[in-house]
This record gives C-alpha cells, structure tokens and sequence, in this order.
C-alpha cells in the first residue's frame, strides 16, 4: 500500500495527473496545432534550403563538366596557352581533373618551339608543383602519375645530370603505375618504350655517373623498348607521330631495315598539326634520306 502511494503521489507530479490543472488539457491541442505549424513551416525551410543548395550543387557540377570539356576540346586543338587560362584559377583548389589537365597543359606549352627558355624553365617548375598536389589528392589516378614521370623528369633536367639520374628509376615507376591503372593509354606506352630506349642509348659518361649513384644502375634493351613501342601502336594506331619515328629508329637499332623504313615513311607523312609532329617529319625524313643513300 506505501509503494502504491508513493507511485500516486510521484506521478501528480506532472500536469495531467493534476485535477487543479485540469483546464490546462483544454488548452492542449490548440498547443499541439501551434507546434505543428512551427514544425511545418521549419520543414518547409530545411526543404527550401536543401533544395536550394541542391540546385547550386547541380549548377557547379554543370559548370566543372563545361570546363572540363572546353580543356579537352582545346587540348585536341594544340591550344595551350588557352588551356592554361582557362584552368589556371583553380590551381589553388581541390579538383584533381582539373588539376592534373592543367599540369598537362602547362608541360606542351613549355615544348613549343615559340615558348623562350625563361617561360619553358617557369611552365616546368609550375606544373610540376602543379601535379605533385594532384598526385597528394589522389595516388590512384593514371593521370597524375603519367604527368608526374614526364614532370619529375623535365624538372630534374634543370637540376644537372647527376639529379636526372638519380630519378631515372622513379620516373619509371610512376610510368609503370600508370600503365597499371590504365593499360590501354598509348601515350604511357610510348614513354615506357622512349625511357628503355634512352637507357639503352645513355653515353658514357652518363653510366659512369649512374654507376656512382646506383649499386646496380638502370638497364633496358631496345628490344624491351620496341615491345613498348609496338603496344602502344597495337592499341591506338597512328596516335602519335613521335612514336611512329621511333618505332623506325629503334628498328635501325636492331638492323631490321625493312621495317625501319615502312615506320619512317609514316612519321615522315604524318599530318602536321604541332611541333611535336614537324619535328617527328622532319627527323624520319632525314633518315630516309640517309638510308636511301646507302
């Protein structure tokens, strides 16, 4: 009988066990309406704000896609220097697409033959900063290892012979990471054969001073080098007239004539639509020229 009285006089405690505040129920609903429509219309400003940002995010999304594909048509055309114009606002953002097309972008423009070597050395250190924010933002994107093997290796171009070495075998693994998250990218192909053809290649000196740096320095063949070089060929033909022309000098390498000349007929023809395909004709057409002669 206690337990039952305590748990009485416990419970009129709270209103509605209250006979004295019994009027207070009358009240009630009129309460539980007004709480309603606050709550409606708080609902309805979560729901406008939620729409709203949803509309802005839709609209940025638009808007990167647009800029996307505006960098990419310019890039199909050769047009660098518009490239990094159009991107060069968002170097200090997050976006690795945009990023790492920036750092692509600023790399040919340093390759045109126009660009003087002030602005050729400043584009490299550039996109080189460029790319290695990229690569820190995403460690699995083809794109940003691609670029950062070529980056890492113009950069350390300037930094003397000595350092370009001791990266060699960097660079390569960058190239190798590449091909791994994409297979199928004919220009990572081609570098992979261009690096195992220069090694193969290097002079003299260039070993000695490999061979002071490294226990076991860097070794290819051209043979490895024309596997590479094929592939990429074997996977988008006709892509590239640089690697059309060394397809034929690596098969001079290797004393295989016939096949150096069909390649150097096809750099030599390539339509010409940079410096990197003049400078391609104007080499095969020398070595035809050369070969012809013997």
């Amino acid at each position: 009988m206690q337990f039952f009285r305590r748990t009485v006089s416990s419970f009129a405690k709270y209103a509605f066990f209250r006979p004295t505040r019994a009027k207070n129920l009358v009240a009630l609903p009129h309460r539980l309406l007004f709480s309603l429509d606050k709550y409606k219309t708080g609902a309805f400003l979560i729901s406008l704000s939620w729409f709203r940002s949803s509309k802005e995010a839709n609209k940025e999304d638009a808007l990167r896609k647009t800029l996307l594909s505006t960098a990419d048509a310019l890039y199909k055309e050769s047009k660098y220097r518009e490239i990094c114009t159009l991107l060069g606002d968002y170097k200090d953002g997050n976006d690795v697409e945009i990023l790492w097309r920036l750092s692509r972008a600023q790399y040919n423009l340093s390759q045109e033959i126009a660009t003087s070597p002030e602005e050729k050395k400043s584009l490299i250190f550039a996109a080189y900063e460029v790319i290695s924010k990229s690569l820190a933002l995403d460690k699995d994107h083809f794109a940003n290892h691609k670029w950062m093997s070529i980056l890492l290796d113009a950069k350390s171009t300037y930094e003397g012979i000595k350092t370009r070495i001791t990266h060699l075998q960097t660079v390569k693994e960058h190239m190798l990471k590449a091909s791994e998250l994409n297979p199928n990218d004919a220009t990572t192909l081609y570098m992979l054969g261009l690096w195992c053809y220069q090694i193969t290649d290097m002079p003299w000196y260039q070993r000695k001073v490999a061979s002071t740096i490294f226990t076991a320095p860097p070794v290819s063949s051209y043979e490895e080098a024309l596997i590479y070089f094929s592939k990429a060929e074997e996977v988008e033909p006709r892509f590239y007239s640089q690697n059309l022309l060394m397809l034929g000098k690596t098969y001079l390498k290797l004393n295989k004539e016939d096949n150096a000349r069909y390649y150097l007929n096809l750099a030599c023809d390539y339509p010409i639509s940079n410096d990197d395909d003049l400078l391609a004709s104007k080499e095969a057409c020398e070595l035809l020229e050369k070969l012809n002669k013997k």
